[in-house]
């Protein structure tokens, strides 16, 4: 597997962790439920801690990149969305005659 500075952040509506897996990882999370996946799907981190698995085809249709984890997970939530809100302001508007 990966090591641990691979993590990626990603987006949908909420920002998660994600790294796509490099060998087959099965594990039971805290509820009980058993995850499994193979080489190319996703572990994903929630910022609540709890981990699932992804397929690869199904997370690269809804996840956006956001980039590298060390650049965003230190960062307290409402931080995060600032952050994100930022980049977004960043992008040059329309011109008049456009």
């Amino acid at each position: 597997m990966n090591s641990p500075s691979a993590w990626n952040i990603y987006r949908t509506r909420f920002l998660i962790k994600a790294r796509q897996l490099t060998e087959p990882l099965a594990f039971v999370d805290a509820l009980g439920r058993e995850h499994r996946g193979q080489a190319g799907d996703y572990l994903v981190e929630s910022s609540d801690g709890s981990r699932s698995i992804q397929r690869r085809e199904i997370f690269e249709d809804i996840y956006v990149p956001m980039g590298p984890a060390d650049r965003f997970w230190a960062l307290s939530s409402s931080r995060q969305v600032e952050v994100v809100g930022l980049k977004r302001r960043a992008l040059p508007r329309p011109s008049a005659g456009a």
